[in-house]
């Protein structure tokens, strides 16, 4: 879907929530050309809608980004009603306010909200079949978002690392990694699940370029190729020149609490349908990160 007139030129006003998150630190620096208001948690809560309204109300933005969720993926198996708190019911209201508002909303999903059946990468029409009570939250979200205003960009993604590293989880799967091999000892990481890590500072990026299409809808972004969770971990090492003892797992064996799909690639159709800037394969992203980290 696409609007008859292009309502973002530049120098927008944006709200940007979370943004000093991994993402939403990319963001930052990625829309500076527009008048970006960043809000932070927790004079800034999601979970609160009248504030929240009474902020935007007061603001006026065009767009409003939000950055926020709960992504600790074992953790919303034992917290459901806070997953859901978090990543529909805040995401419902936040559709509410910005109709109300005429504002537009970007918002951000997982690739988590499919079951991995697929061998292929899923593209936007697939279906959705979560196997988590954090992918059925955002699955939620995505629902109550695309039910309440048109005005909306949703956006799927997979394997996030930043440089300002992962602020809800402690640290991205990166920095994970690297500190494991500082602690020596064996490194077990799961070898049958398939994604595609995805620069932070890459989506940003392609985020300030959707942004002027006046493009709404959903959209599947991450880095171009595939890997599992152990290929991933193994690149890094690799790039870093560091002798470790990697072991890959199956998922069964690791024994996390919460169920992810064998199989979670996504395919960027609609991004490269409207020409959006293609991103790099996840490994050359992966060496600038660690280039960028003082690591390389």
């Amino acid at each position: 879907m696409s609007w008859p007139e292009n309502p973002y030129n530049s120098g927008m006003k944006i709200a940007l929530i979370g943004a000093d998150g991994q993402l939403g630190s990319d963001l930052l620096r990625a829309l500076s050309g527009h008048d970006v208001v960043p809000l932070y948690f927790p004079a800034f809560d999601v979970t609160r809608p009248d504030e929240v309204r009474a902020e935007f109300a007061a603001l006026k933005p065009g767009v409003v980004i939000n950055t926020a969720a709960f992504h600790r993926v074992d953790e919303c198996e034992d917290q459901a009603a806070e997953a859901f708190r978090v990543n529909a019911f805040a995401v419902r209201d936040l559709a509410r306010i910005c109709r109300d508002l005429d504002a537009t909303l970007v918002h951000f999903s997982t690739d988590y909200v499919f079951d991995g059946r697929k061998t292929e990468p899923y593209v936007e029409d697939d279906p959705p079949f979560p196997l988590s009570v954090y992918g059925a939250s955002k699955l939620a979200g995505e629902y109550f978002l695309r039910a309440l205003t048109d005005k909306h960009i949703l956006i799927r993604t997979c394997g996030l690392f930043g440089l300002a590293g992962c602020r809800e989880k402690g640290m991205n799967f990166v920095e994970a990694m690297i500190r494991l091999a500082g602690q020596g000892g064996p490194i077990r990481v799961v070898d049958d699940q398939w994604v595609t890590p995805t620069s932070s500072e890459e989506l940003a990026v392609r985020i300030a370029a959707l942004l002027p299409r006046g493009r709404t809808g959903l959209f599947h972004l991450t880095n171009e190729g595939r890997c599992t969770w152990f290929g991933f971990a193994r690149a890094i090492f690799e790039l870093l020149g560091k002798s470790v003892d990697l072991r890959p797992v199956d998922s069964r064996t690791f024994g996390s609490k919460a169920r992810r799909p064998a199989f979670s690639v996504l395919e960027n159709r609609r991004a490269k349908e409207i020409g959006l800037p293609e991103f790099s394969d996840w490994r050359d992203a992966l060496r600038d990160y660690l280039r960028k980290k003082g690591m390389l």
